[in-house]
């Protein structure tokens, strides 16, 4: 599904990267290489050291519980609307608040999703946006999105968490524990 890997990393977790790499011989892994100031920087620095494979996939590596199925159906995606990314239904109610923490509307969850990565494009059309949208962005569909191109949402998984919290590690603990367990072995 994916052929070649690049691992943008921060200044000081660049050995680190570039050991694990080769410790456990991830062959796809092309370049390790530092990434920007802000997300979209380090996007960039890791599309400038792949020529234009013509499908490109932007995961967090904050997101371990990906899935070879969600990577097809990114794929799959990609393939109806040039850009896509996983996705979860939002299940809380969602306010919106305004610097006084003042409710100011409650949309309609039912036409909220949780955007995750990966998020699949055409490798020109996020250069094109990366070239074009100059702005903060939390996320690559975003940007496409600001082209004014359509970005497709798949289904992506609950599991598929992003994990930056105290909270995150320990629910990503036991995730992990879950999926490793033998079969039949109960916690």
């Amino acid at each position: 599904l994916v052929d070649n890997v690049v691992l943008v990393v921060s200044d000081s977790a660049r050995d680190d990267g570039e050991r694990i790499v080769a410790e456990f011989g991830y062959g796809k892994v092309v370049d390790v290489v530092v990434g920007g100031a802000r997300r979209q920087d380090s996007v960039l620095q890791g599309m400038d050291r792949l020529s234009d494979c013509g499908i490109i996939m932007v995961h967090d590596g904050a997101r371990p519980f990906v899935s070879g199925d969600m990577i097809s159906r990114g794929l799959d995606a990609m393939r109806m609307a040039s850009a896509a990314t996983a996705g979860v239904p939002v299940t809380d109610t969602i306010k919106i608040v305004d610097a006084d923490m003042v409710v100011k509307s409650t949309p309609d969850r039912t036409t909220l999703w949780a955007a995750q990565t990966p998020q699949v494009f055409k490798f020109q059309l996020l250069r094109e946006a990366h070239r074009r949208v100059t702005h903060d962005s939390t996320d690559d569909a975003a940007m496409v999105e600001a082209l004014g191109t359509e970005v497709k949402v798949f289904m992506g998984s609950y599991e598929n968490m992003k994990v930056t919290t105290p909270e995150d590690v320990s629910l990503a603990e036991a995730i992990h524990a879950a999926r490793t367990r033998p079969s039949g072995q109960s916690a």
